[in-house]
């Protein structure tokens, strides 16, 4: 299995859209990219550590490839929002896609330059990260899962 991480805002609508893709075997939500040394919750909500809300994707390379997963990533949130997604403010969500290899780092690098020319947004600056991954975090429990553990819909917004 392969591993790609993706933040864009609040990771339980990330986590919901990823688990509809056939080929993604586990999403986790949980938190990346900060200088703390560990993540919770109310830390990462307060913006204390400097993690992102994200979600990690395992997912067999021979159903779906990491392109695929990009689009999924770039058309459920607003890559031109800074620090910011919806109502949820702040450096931790963040649009940001944390890289495993330099081949995802090219291909993460490539996406985001076809979407910026694309005119989708418009002549708004595509801000999304393309940095490295760091230590993943898994969110506690109870964020697993959570549109479908509580019976919601997706927060997916439209833009």
């Amino acid at each position: 299995m392969a591993l790609a991480t993706f933040g864009a805002g609040c990771f339980w609508g990330v986590e919901y859209f990823f688990k509809q893709i056939e080929g993604v075997t586990k999403a986790t939500s949980g938190y990346m990219g900060g200088d703390a040394k560990t993540a919770v919750y109310e830390q990462v909500k307060k913006g204390a550590t400097g993690h992102a809300e994200v979600v990690q994707v395992e997912y067999d390379e021979t159903r779906v490839d990491y392109e695929q997963l990009l689009a999924v990533f770039w058309t459920n949130h607003n890559p031109t929002m800074l620090n910011m997604q919806g109502g949820d403010i702040g450096h931790q969500y963040r649009s940001c896609i944390f890289f495993h290899d330099k081949d995802q780092k090219a291909i993460a690098e490539q996406s985001k330059l076809k979407l910026a020319r694309s005119g989708r947004w418009g002549i708004r600056q595509i801000v999304t990260e393309v940095v490295p991954a760091m230590p993943f975090y898994p969110a506690e429990e109870y964020h697993q899962n959570y549109l479908e553990k509580n019976n919601l819909p997706s927060c997916h917004l439209t833009y």
